[in-house]
């Protein structure tokens, strides 16, 4: 049988996450990886051979991590890919299941902490959000939910942080991000007792200031929380102790955001991952000392960074020509990369150019061999707080390999570049965005780099939203789209959407979509569909519930009734699939359909 063609080779090279140890057995981890086809959970023991597969979960895993000694591998079990469900935990050496939250309802898992004696998670429903505490496997109770919350309006709980938020050391306090009086993006820390709910401590910034947490000291008894603060427009790190009401920012000399992501065994010294214009490095900070000292590893995309036991620190890395690996900081491979596919490709490089309103925009390009003018596909990214940073791609090489230059434009709207370049979208969505994108166009078109008459945009998500919305606004700009999983109609978007994106919509657009219809209509792409001239790609998941499909169905309705060309791919799982074989289906179907609506070398 002939191998597969070099694009399909590309997207199935599997993918292995940062291990995960717990603090009472550092040489047992759990790990993702989709080398046998879907994402699952694996056990894997140091120096005992290779990760061994403990789940079986029919569309993927998407959270998985170990219990505090060790004995369990711990995943959340989501059956249809609709991403809500529940906990689940099996032993490290295998056998039967069982629920984490014994009684708990299914719903939307929005954090989890696990300790030697007490499991935490917040769990979102249709009735709102929830803390829930089970002790040494028992019943879980619920110890608070939003409504509880005294001096909070229309606030919803929301515990962030997989590995590093949750229980402090000793078990005696955990920490929960909320909403800041309905505020979903700026956010306050509210630390509780796990047991009693009862607050202890609030931390906030102040109205249109938000502070996130990222992981309590590893001392028993040493109450300090580290987390971000935004008073300076940069995202920087600070050290809090809730019992003594102590605060401390760390002060660092770096352009661009800096944020904490692991203490030292010690607690003397923090590990920093500073980003700047979208690439990390990482950094160990001196707390007594005020000393940074930088530590070498490739450039790229940090997806995961940890300090272990020993004081080692274990990454994982990528950039836009190497797929991810996992490192020691001598550069060692901790786990070597599962065999099979493609691993390597065309590097980035940077892109920058200026939007109509003056702004620098900062991005990435890559181009096949040869002179332009090239065949552009502009990547938008989803989110919308999100960015790209030079990190592997598998769509981006299986396009340079079709003879597309590939753009990635992190538009008003995106992390990393401070609060103001985030926060610019909120209240005003859509319109920044396509202004952003269409200037990049324009500026590799002037540059002879794309030519303008084979220009495709597309995107996921946010991006698929973007993406539907510059057709219908810029029609004679694009040759095709492609919207995954995109927001069509984005009033018919917010009913059925989970409890955590209903909250955050409210934050981004200035309310229920239902009690400001004009807005919402006027940054709709479904208003558009009369001026959308290109062919569209449409793709959308049977059990999203983010972008929910009734209203993406009703987009593609609307555009065929005006006369407007667009092609449909659904499939059976939820926002993404974590299943190999479905994604090369799908972008199977994109470069497809991209050959014939687009004239390629």
């Amino acid at each position: 049988m002939p191998d597969p063609p070099l694009w399909e080779r590309r997207f199935r090279a599997p993918t292995r996450t940062l291990p995960v140890w717990g603090p009472g057995a550092s040489e047992r981890f759990v790990l993702r990886s989709d080398e046998q086809g879907s994402f699952q959970a694996y056990a894997w023991e140091r120096g005992a051979g290779p990760p061994i597969r403990r789940t079986d979960e029919p569309v993927g895993v998407l959270t998985a991590t170990i219990s505090a000694d060790g004995s369990s591998v711990v995943w959340f079990s989501d059956p249809t890919g609709d991403e809500s469900g529940r906990w689940l935990a099996v032993p490290f050496e295998g056998g039967e299941p069982r629920e984490v939250f014994p009684g708990a309802p299914t719903g939307w898992p929005e954090g989890l902490a696990l300790g030697r004696e007490l499991a935490l998670g917040v769990i979102a429903d249709r009735n709102g959000f929830a803390v829930h505490v089970s002790e040494r496997g028992g019943a879980a109770t619920e110890i608070l939910r939003d409504a509880d919350v005294i001096g909070f309006s229309d606030s919803e709980l929301h515990l962030e942080g997989f590995d590093h938020v949750g229980l402090s050391a000793d078990e005696t306090l955990v920490c929960v991000e909320t909403a800041r009086d309905g505020d979903n993006i700026h956010r306050r820390l509210l630390v509780l007792d796990p047991r009693s709910g009862e607050e202890v401590e609030v931390l906030a910034d102040g109205a249109g200031l938000g502070v996130s947490a990222f992981g309590w000291s590893p001392v028993a008894g040493d109450q300090r929380l580290l987390f971000t603060h935004e008073r300076d427009d940069l995202t920087r790190p600070a050290v809090w102790n809730p019992t003594t009401g102590e605060r401390s920012d760390v002060e660092v000399d770096l352009p661009g955001e800096v944020v904490p992501v692991d203490w030292w065994p010690d607690a003397r010294s923090v590990l920093l991952v500073h980003r700047f214009r979208g690439r990390d490095r990482l950094y160990r900070f001196d707390l007594d000392r005020g000393t940074l000292t930088e530590l070498a590893h490739p450039a790229g995309e940090i997806h995961g960074a940890r300090v272990r036991p020993d004081g080692r620190v274990w990454i994982r890395v990528s950039n836009g020509a190497n797929a991810s690996e996992l490192l020691d900081d001598d550069g060692e491979q901790v786990l070597a990369p599962a065999p099979g596919g493609v691993r390597e490709g065309r590097p980035y490089r940077e892109w920058l150019f200026r939007s109509p309103a003056g702004d620098v925009v900062q991005g990435w390009l890559a181009t096949p061999p040869g002179d332009g003018p090239f065949p552009l596909y502009l990547k938008v990214h989803g989110g919308p707080n999100w960015l790209y940073l030079d990190t592997w791609w598998a769509d981006v090489q299986a396009l340079l390999d079709e003879g597309f230059a590939v753009a990635m434009v992190n538009y008003r709207g995106s992390i990393g570049f401070g609060r103001r370049w985030r926060d610019h979208i909120v209240g005003n969505i859509g319109f920044p965005e396509v202004e952003d994108v269409v200037a990049g166009r324009d500026d590799l078109v002037a540059r002879g780099i794309a030519d303008p008459e084979r220009v495709v945009i597309g995107g996921w998500s946010w991006g698929g939203y973007i993406t539907l919305l510059a057709l219908g606004l810029h029609p004679d700009l694009f040759a095709a789209g492609v919207a995954g999983v995109p927001v069509g109609d984005y009033l018919d978007s917010y009913d059925d959407s989970a409890p955590s994106l209903q909250a955050y919509d409210r934050t981004l657009v200035g309310g229920v979509v239902h009690d400001i219809p004009e807005f919402v209509a006027e940054r709709s792409p479904i208003t558009y569909v009369n001026d959308v001239r290109a062919p569209a790609f449409v793709l959308v998941g049977e059990n999203d519930t983010r972008c929910v499909p009734s209203q993406v169905y009703r987009y593609v309705r609307a555009l065929r009734k005006e006369g407007g060309d667009v092609e449909l791919y659904s499939y059976a799982e939820g926002h993404s699939s974590y299943l190999v074989d479905e994604e090369v289906r799908e972008w199977g179907a994109v470069l497809e359909f991209l050959r014939r609506r687009v004239r390629l070398p």
